[in-house]
């Protein structure tokens, strides 16, 4: 191998190049497959597709993503002004429980909602036995399994991130521009309008996209209550109509429309520029709420964590505590030791990949390895739906093959080795995630300074050498945080694990779904505590490093 790194090295081909150009090629593989499998011959599928359930499946996504980037935007922005610039009772607490609802997947927040709400769930069965009501002919209640209860429950998972965002826009920004304006005679309404609303927004862009993204990704809301968007349409038409091709091309509608609005973000603030107005940058002073404003605001800031946390954490806590028979159940501890096995790996595997290419570019003289960097990111932008079956059909041509060829030569079949295996839901989580490692360590990277490599190299240390030696204890945090975000995130998708798993193969996630699916929510308690759990400790550390 060493000899080989050579002759490449002489050659004038690094191998810190090609290996860049493998970790892009594994990214946009599933991406290419589905635009491949989309433009083949389907025998009128797309027709058939727009002039039935296409516009239907694309009306529903349209709405939701819309829905819930306003609501998002809207709660994220004004909770985050509000930490930010005023005191108010429990203010310094809710700085940091605004960002719990990260810890609970939407989808276990859609389980929790409908079995408090629904017919025979607890609200309405005590209405009914307060005012004795005896059917729903008696009195009016909203549809729980409807469009608009996905759109709150997905806003109440979602609206951190662009809280998250506008909360770091508004602390960075310089009372300097505040002072001017108050000066000039600028009441509170017209600063924040004027000044720290335009100051902040390409961070609630990015956020409000994410949640957007996010939204048209999501397969576990929309399929338990009954919205037919197109991630669910992927499922619809692949697993239970056969077709392949159709449901290639529904991804490719969905791919299009992730990336669009990207674009879109990027584009609105494509002239825009932000500078700062002096070298002294001070922080704005809070202002002190008294009366009943202080307790608006403290009210407004606790309902998204009611809503988002503290109600779908009672509800499945209260159902997990009442089931013990569940917690001592085989099949639950099967399925927490694969969620251990495949998001460990994935974890480990996705933080080495990004470590290696990062690395790598930053070494490389080469142009393509710089280029293909921010490539690698895409993965994060397509659906775990879309990846799943962009991977599954070159893996599983590939599998063929594979088994073919090696029954040819032993005689042995060893059947299907990487979609019959959890190796393609790993994979597949590399592909997702890649971005978020590959964005914690090209930070951790960039703040080392470049006279301790040098010196390294200069004292006859390799490249290697001076990653291990020099680099790694000092981004070492960096790189636990990433293998955690990339765990985490493993732990909670949902739709790729559920096309890639082989047979009898569940994580909690697939568990929880498949329990929920069968409306025995007391069985998915235990499974989404779990999951709950890990996502805490990521918020966690989340909370830790934005301090």
């Amino acid at each position: 191998m060493a000899a080989l790194a050579a002759r490449l090295q002489r050659s004038g081909v690094s191998v810190w190049s090609i290996g860049a150009l493998i970790i892009a090629a594994l990214v946009l593989t599933p991406i290419l497959s589905v635009a491949w499998l989309a433009m083949s011959p389907g025998a009128g599928v797309w027709a058939h597709l727009a002039a039935t359930t296409l516009p239907r499946y694309m009306g529903n996504t349209l709405i939701l993503m819309l829905s819930v980037g306003a609501i998002t935007a809207s709660v994220g922005t004004a909770t985050a002004w509000l930490v930010t610039q005023y005191r108010f009772p429990g203010a310094r607490w809710l700085e940091w429980l605004l960002l719990l609802p990260l810890a609970i997947p939407a989808y276990i927040g859609a389980y929790a909602v409908t079995d408090l709400l629904e017919y025979a769930g607890p609200v309405q069965t005590g209405l009914r036995a307060l005012f004795g009501w005896h059917s729903v002919r008696d009195y009016w209640f909203p549809e729980i399994r409807s469009r608009g209860a996905a759109v709150v429950v997905l806003s109440a998972a979602l609206y951190p991130y662009c809280y998250l965002m506008a909360r770091a826009a508004f602390r960075e920004q310089s009372v300097c521009a505040h002072e001017v304006a108050r000066t000039l005679g600028a009441g509170a309404w017209r600063r924040f309008h004027a000044i720290a609303l335009p100051l902040a927004r390409p961070a609630i862009a990015a956020g409000t996209a994410v949640a957007m993204m996010e939204t048209a990704s999501d397969f576990g809301v929309v399929d338990y209550f009954a919205v037919q968007t197109l991630t669910t349409g992927i499922f619809t038409t692949w697993l239970q109509a056969g077709n392949a091709a159709g449901a290639a091309q529904i991804a490719g509608v969905v791919l299009l429309l992730v990336f669009g609005l990207m674009g879109m973000e990027k584009a609105s603030r494509r002239k825009m520029r932000f500078y700062r107005m002096s070298r002294r940058q001070r922080p704005m002073e809070k202002v002190t709420l008294r009366g009943p404003g202080a307790w608006a605001a403290t009210l407004a800031c606790l309902i998204p964590v009611l809503v988002g946390f503290v109600l779908p954490v009672s509800v499945i806590g209260t159902l997990a505590l009442g089931n013990a028979d569940e917690w001592a159940d085989p099949a639950l501890l099967r399925s927490l030791g694969h969620t251990l096995l495949v998001a460990g790996s994935a974890s480990v595997l996705t933080v080495t990949l990004a470590l290696f290419m990062v690395y790598g570019v930053r070494l490389s003289g080469h142009h393509l390895p710089r280029a293909l960097l921010p490539v690698t990111t895409l993965g994060y932008a397509a659906p775990g739906a879309v990846l799943g079956l962009g991977l599954l059909i070159p893996m599983g041509a590939l599998d063929n093959r594979l088994a073919d060829a090696v029954l040819a030569l032993t005689g042995y079949d060893p059947g299907l080795l990487m979609t019959g295996s959890a190796f393609a839901i790993v994979i597949a989580y590399v592909v997702r995630f890649f971005a978020i490692a590959q964005g914690a360590t090209d930070g951790a990277l960039g703040r080392i300074s470049p006279s301790l490599p040098m010196a390294a190299r200069s004292l006859g240390r390799s490249a290697g050498g001076t990653l291990r030696h020099v680099h790694l204890p000092l981004i070492s945090g960096s790189v636990a945080t990433a293998l955690l975000l990339v765990f985490v995130d493993s732990v909670k998708e949902l739709p790729a694990t559920l096309l890639l798993r082989p047979f009898n193969f569940d994580t909690l996630a697939t568990r929880v779904y498949n329990q929920a699916s069968l409306e025995r929510i007391g069985d998915a308690a235990p499974p989404a505590i779990l999951v709950i759990l890990v996502g805490l400790a990521a918020v966690l550390v989340l909370a830790r490093s934005n301090r």
